[in-house]
């Protein structure tokens, strides 16, 4: 038997509460990176740069690792199996799918709003939807079943991504 998740822990899984937030919880979740890619943005940091991929490969990191270290103890609390509110991996997946923006998407206000705004849908319904693999890395127990699928969902938002950015 798991034992309950600490205040920490559930801070992390739930993205510091926005897993409570209503309705699609996992709206919610993949908020914060793009909003702190926004801000980044703004005070000039170069959207696909050095530092901005390493800020958001940060908050993958501690996001897939919320996931997989707390990811039973989750499960056990709210009773199951991918808990809505558990949004880390909605965190984590958005992280990674802005971690690899194209390059010169974000060379000005409005098309960095386009392309974080494009980026954002793409993910969202690409982990609503959960093409092949997703649906199947989601079935996975534990805290690998709640994360994978999300970052399944970011690597096709990347291919759309970086396709409709040759496109346009």
């Amino acid at each position: 038997m798991n034992l309950p998740l600490s205040p920490t822990a559930d801070r992390l899984v739930t993205t510091f509460s926005l897993g409570r937030c209503r309705p699609a919880s996992g709206t919610w979740g993949s908020l914060p990176p793009v909003i702190l890619a926004g801000l980044l943005l703004a005070f000039g940091v170069q959207g696909g740069g050095l530092l901005f991929g390493l800020v958001m490969a940060a908050i993958v990191g501690i996001f897939s690792g919320a996931c997989v270290r707390f990811g039973d103890q989750a499960v056990s609390t709210f009773g199951k199996s991918d808990p809505s509110e558990v949004v880390a991996d909605e965190t984590a997946g958005m992280a990674l799918v802005l971690a690899f923006l194209p390059t010169g998407t974000t060379d000005s206000f409005g098309l960095a709003v386009v392309t974080l705004g494009f980026a954002f849908v793409a993910f969202r319904l690409l982990d609503i939807v959960k093409p092949f693999p997703a649906d199947w890395l989601e079935r996975r127990p534990g805290g690998w079943g709640i994360l994978l699928d999300d970052l399944m969902a970011a690597v096709y938002a990347i291919v759309a991504l970086h396709i409709a950015a040759m496109v346009i």
